[in-house]
């Protein structure tokens, strides 16, 4: 075991008296109160190791809610000169200014004004953001072809790096650092390591589940760790809402489990999955019912650093909000529990000219055998009204991503030792000194589509 597996046992919760000082944003007593309880009870492995996770979490959590009410407000008015305190009052009670406790203070979240501009058009034009969907032009010709021709393929040429920041780079120290690679799956093909830089220690097989280069060094000085590949992706059409084949019951079980803490059949899951499947008669029905439930009602958001999040399926189903991840693992999560075998991937948007962390989906039904979803997209193209387009991401992407991960909560093939900046998914990369886990704060991550062409 590594300090990570110990997110696998967060399900067994805390005892109230952290719970009653965590809620009222006393943090520092939570954790004294955890100490307490290792170093006075005999308990069993399981809830140390939940106790210890806890622990990490709860000095990371205020990270992601630094400011104060005036704060925040101030933050969207150099944005927004006329944005007033009526309207984050306003925001707030519609839970669109995310906030917590931090020693008995609201503290809100960072990245609150971003959401806003992101899924409200008006305020985005306010802030002087187009509110327009990003490079539309690449989708829309991509998808045509897809619809016209069956396939679209694009050719990818990229770069990726993590590198110290200086202050935290000491001569010596022992440096180790993992980026993202891509990894095999049915649609990538000739995927080519092109150049490496320094030498790396390792590099996962193609079949990784979260596949990585590696590298550990005694660094005299500082300087970043590289990677540029290339790859070839053929996103193949497959419509599921006309002429759609018989559909086979598939008999046996498979990636239809839990998995601790977030994909977890909680009570109001299994009401929930059970509800919006009624009377749905085969897995694709089911599927589709699942999908339809996301992408209509979970609107986007971005989201706190998943290290300090807990039961992340069930949150966005009671909420109704998430990022890309969130709303992928309520899709997994309600399709595993109607017996939809759904699994993760994950990688990159990668587009001519942008390049950004995604999340999304796979599902399995027969006769068509492992079909992609995209509810984030999905939600997206609902939220602009664009039903085809919408339907489009429920069983088909297009070819604009780069895969390296094709599970959730899956361990390096050379497993850090410290605690991950992400212990669930990589897409930007990990970087450790002497054994401590670095946070994303602390080390500088870069990614980029040099080229892209059909």
């Amino acid at each position: 075991m590594n300090k990570n597996d110990g997110f696998r046992y967060l399900h067994l919760g805390l005892p109230e008296k952290v719970i009653r000082k965590k809620m009222a944003g006393d943090f520092t007593g939570a954790i004294e109160e955890i100490e307490r309880i290792l170093a006075e009870q005999d308990l069993p492995e399981a809830m140390k190791l939940c106790l210890e996770t806890n622990k990490e979490m709860l000095k990371r959590l205020p990270d992601d809610y630094p400011y104060s009410k005036e704060e925040a407000i101030a933050l969207a008015k150099k944005a927004v000169p006329d944005f007033s305190e009526k309207e984050f009052d306003q925001l707030e009670k519609e839970n669109k200014a995310g906030w917590i406790y931090v020693n008995g203070e609201k503290r809100y979240f960072d990245r609150y004004f971003e959401s806003l501009c992101k899924i409200d058009p008006v305020m985005a034009k306010r802030a002087g953001l187009s509110g327009e969907p990003r490079n539309e032009m690449y989708f829309q010709d991509a998808i045509e072809e897809m619809y016209e021709n069956g396939a679209s393929k694009r050719r990818f040429y990229c770069r990726a790096s993590v590198e110290l920041k200086d202050e935290n780079f000491k001569k010596g120290n022992v440096v180790r650092a993992y980026l993202p690679i891509p990894c095999a799956c049915d649609p990538q093909s000739n995927m080519k390591l092109e150049k490496i830089t320094p030498e790396p220690v390792h590099i996962s097989p193609e079949d990784a589940p979260q596949r990585v280069v590696f590298w550990e060094e005694k660094m005299e000085e500082n300087h970043p760790f590289t990677v540029e590949f290339s790859y070839v992706r053929t996103a193949e059409y497959t419509d599921l809402w006309n002429n759609v084949a018989q559909v086979r019951e598939l008999k046996f079980k498979f990636i239809r489990d839990e998995l601790m803490p977030h994909i977890r059949f909680t009570p109001y899951i299994q009401e929930l999955a059970e509800k919006i499947t009624e009377g749905k008669n085969n897995s694709l029905e089911r599927a589709r019912a699942c999908y339809d439930f996301v992408t209509k009602n979970v609107r986007y958001s971005f989201m706190p650093a998943y290290f300090s999040q807990e039961n992340i399926a069930d949150n966005c189903a009671k909420n109704l909000y998430g990022d890309c991840g969130v709303q992928t693992l309520l899709f997994i999560t309600l399709c595993r529990c109607v017996g939809v075998p759904a699994k993760w991937e994950s990688g990159w948007a990668a587009e001519p000219g942008f390049c950004g962390a995604h999340d999304w989906a796979r599902f399995l039904v027969q006769p068509y055998g492992w079909l992609y979803a995209d509810v984030s997209y999905g939600g997206d193209a609902a939220a602009l009204g664009n039903e085809a387009r919408r339907r489009f991401y429920f069983g088909n992407l297009d070819p604009f991503r780069m895969s390296a991960n094709t599970a959730f909560q899956a361990d390096f093939d050379v497993p850090k030792e410290g605690f991950r900046a992400d212990p669930y998914d990589n897409q930007v990369g990990e970087m450790e000194i002497n054994g401590r886990g670095l946070e994303y704060g602390e080390f500088v991550r870069r990614k980029e589509v040099l080229f892209c062409e059909k």
